[in-house]
């Protein structure tokens, strides 16, 4: 059985690994990934991967019987390089969140299979505490989006401040990045930089366009990482 001050202090080293130990071990492991995969799924709003998910609950067990396994101190420090570089299997580098998640995973592994169950759980309360807070308050989210606006106009139609009008009615930033001409000489195409609030309708600032170039063709994407050479 374990005391209070056996969950905050690391005991592989020193004792012998035995059935009960690690059995303890391998479900508190199982427990805590369970709770890091749970709030990666509350905090992750724009979608997740089933099979991410899955991994976060697998992979602190197998952090914590690799740690089992070795043992001694010399061992672990040689392991350590091992176990992490495990990120380098993901097929793609993913977002920063998620490569995020997978060391909290690995550590809370770590921490379990060298015997620190205490701060094994404390970590990860304080973590996925913290992680739901960032994720309720919105943290770092920008409030204006930059986008590409690309607009064909008629010839007649001069594009110098062809929709100035619009973008000073709906509050947008703009900046001319290219004009080239289209069918012969008959028509303007014009790539703007534009920047749009959160409050913004889209639609409705769409439509404004569209009513001023006579309903013809136009686009509103994200802006690119060279959206100047565009």
């Amino acid at each position: 059985m374990f005391d209070f001050e056996t969950l905050f202090n690391p005991t592989t080293t020193t004792t012998t690994m035995t059935l009960g130990s690690s059995i303890v071990t391998i479900l508190i492991a199982i427990a805590l990934g369970a709770i890091i995969s749970f709030t990666y799924m509350k905090t992750s709003p724009t979608g997740y991967s089933q099979n991410f998910t899955l991994t976060m609950i697998i992979l602190p067990t197998i952090v914590a019987i690799i740690i089992l396994l070795i043992g001694s101190n010399i061992a672990r420090a040689f392991s350590l390089a091992g176990a992490f570089s495990i990120i380098r299997f993901r097929s793609a580098p993913g977002d920063p969140k998620d490569i995020a998640y997978v060391l909290f995973t690995m550590a809370a592994g770590l921490a379990c299979g060298v015997g620190a169950f205490g701060y094994a759980v404390l970590f990860t309360l304080i973590l996925c505490g913290l992680m739901f807070i960032l994720s309720k308050t919105n943290f770092g989210a920008r409030k204006s989006a930059q986008k590409l606006l690309k607009v064909t106009i008629p010839e007649s139609l001069g594009y110098e401040e062809a929709f100035a009008e619009v973008f000073a009615t709906f509050g947008v930033a703009y900046e001319l990045k290219k004009i080239r001409t289209t069918e012969l000489g008959s028509l303007y195409e014009l790539v703007y930089t534009v920047t749009l609030d959160q409050n913004t309708n889209q639609k409705e600032f769409l439509d404004a366009i569209r009513c001023r170039n006579g309903n013809l063709d136009l686009s509103l994407t994200m802006v690119p990482t060279a959206a100047a050479e565009y």
